[in-house]
């Protein structure tokens, strides 16, 4: 069985491993193409058609027939163009060595990896393909398959997905910092490496190329982009700068911009992340972000419609969420690691000392702090927010809790004890030893929330006046000294998001 300590680490050999994947592909799909390449009254459109239906299908026939030509001659970017180089006497011969297998045999991080690709291509297709119209084969099967060494990647390794999500996503550590964990060499030299190596249409290849060796083209876009309000202004900019112009106008961009959108969605929304692209992609198309963002959403909800979902997560499903939903959990850290400070609950306490504050909200600064409380392993936690008079708290964010307790509200005037937190910041560390002693004088409502024994409470103040209380305790397990001290140093870190979040302009 392969291990992460016997994968590559080097470019050259990533690429052989990656090279000598075999991806499965479901058995409805294998047999459908089967019965396509036997029956002679079919068009080579129908049988690409039905071969289009599998993407990793797909892939294996153009691989095969840009592999199998002259090094001089053009490459296959349709399905249909490779079906006619390779005639189908080979590609049935190719098909009988592709391994077969059930849906639930396809590992799932493989799945959910091939749904984000099928998405990408219906959001070019959508967006792209309509202004576009000679080159829609370019956009589908460029978009389809810009991931394809990702899915090689996540075949040979399937933790890696979730690992880059939990790291990148979540816990935001530097892109550069994770991959260089995870593979030794950066993610999308990588990719670029296999493109090239497989010879995949040359939008995938110049598409990593921009993301590679041309992202100070990128990056000037993307300023360029910030300023979506005022196209003309924009305008002016590219017109002033033209290889950049030249650059932003080429249409084999759209595959890279429905990739960044598919993949920044598939974790939220309204992160960065998906803002930025979402802000790059109305540059190209010169539209205002609320149309663009419009048409992002109808085309993720056609995406999910055509999609099978089963055990798998779409972005579409959350578009009726709370518009700062993220979508991917952190991992809680097994009793082992609740010792050690993680990598990703340092990487939340920076996010929430950097200055300037990097958070739109107090919402988002707020779930940051449960994330890393998380992250030092308090599986259950509850922030409750106190009015001006501190007449009343009621609740801003829970994490592991049921979802009553997202509308829970408090009365200070009857808990002697929550009144005292609201005074002054203060930490109270409830054992099985005094649980008797202040059990009376918990709200109900929190002794419902959290039965429990072994709790910790602590009110978290802005320049001497209390306005969060925080309550977080650990399944009811004992709270060892050091993940208290924990959980106080990411209060702490939290009073001083706080600060920064109050100073920021207007």
């Amino acid at each position: 069985m392969t291990t992460p300590h016997s994968l590559p680490r080097t470019l050259p050999a990533w690429a052989e491993a990656l090279d000598a994947v075999r991806l499965p592909v479901v058995t409805v799909h294998h047999e459908k193409v089967r019965r396509a390449l036997g029956d002679g009254s079919r068009s080579m459109r129908d049988i690409a058609e039905t071969i289009q239906a599998s993407p990793v299908l797909a892939l294996y026939v153009l691989r095969e027939a840009n592999r199998s030509g002259n090094a001089l001659m053009e490459k296959a970017e349709s399905l249909e163009v490779a079906l006619s180089r390779l005639g189908l006497a080979r590609v049935s011969a190719m098909l009988s060595q592709i391994p077969s297998v059930e849906p639930e045999a396809v590992p799932a991080p493989l799945r959910q990896l091939l749904l984000i690709s099928q998405h990408a291509s219906q959001q070019a297709n959508g967006l792209f393909a309509s202004r576009l119209a000679r080159l829609w084969q370019d956009i589908h099967w460029g978009s389809l398959l810009f991931l394809a060494p990702v899915w090689a990647l996540v075949a040979l390794r399937p933790d890696f997905l979730k690992a880059w999500e939990q790291r990148v996503f979540i816990a935001a550590e530097p892109v550069s910092r994770v991959e260089h964990d995870l593979l030794g060499v950066p993610l999308l030299e990588l990719c670029r490496t296999v493109a090239e190596r497989w010879r995949l249409p040359d939008w995938i290849v110049e598409g990593y190329q921009a993301l590679t060796v041309n992202r100070r083209l990128v990056i000037k876009a993307l300023h360029i982009a910030r300023d979506n309000e005022h196209p003309l202004h924009q305008q002016q900019l590219l017109d002033a700068d033209p290889p950049l112009r030249r650059w932003v106008t080429q249409p084999g961009n759209t595959i890279v911009l429905a990739n960044g959108l598919a993949i920044a969605a598939h974790h939220s929304w309204s992160g960065i992340h998906t803002l930025r692209w979402q802000r790059l992609a109305g540059l190209y198309l010169q539209l205002a972000l609320p149309e663009l963002q419009q048409r992002v959403h109808q085309q993720a909800v056609q995406s999910a419609r055509e999609s099978s979902l089963v055990g798998l997560w779409h972005p579409a499903l959350a578009l009726p969420m709370p518009w700062d939903s993220r979508f991917q959990v952190l991992d809680e850290p097994t009793s082992g690691q609740a010792h050690a400070p993680s990598a990703t609950w340092r990487a939340l306490c920076a996010e929430l000392l950097r200055e300037p504050t990097p958070f739109g909200n107090a919402l988002q600064l707020t779930a940051t702090a449960c994330r890393a409380l998380a992250a030092i392993g308090f599986s259950r936690t509850l922030i409750l927010q106190a009015d001006r008079n501190h007449s009343r708290l009621a609740a801003m964010q829970t994490l592991g809790l049921d979802k009553d307790a997202a509308a829970m509200t408090l009365d200070p005037s009857q808990s002697q004890l929550i009144g005292r937190l609201l005074e002054k910041p203060l930490r109270l560390s409830l054992t099985a030893a005094n649980m008797a002693q202040f059990s009376a004088l918990l709200p109900g409502a929190i002794k419902t929330a959290f039965p429990s024994d072994h709790l910790l409470l602590r009110s978290v103040a802005l320049n001497g006046r209390v306005l969060l209380l925080v309550v977080a305790d650990q399944q009811g397990q004992p709270i060892d000294e050091r993940t208290a001290a924990g959980f106080d140093k990411t209060l702490q870190c939290l009073e001083r998001a706080l600060l920064a979040f109050s100073r920021r302009p207007r």
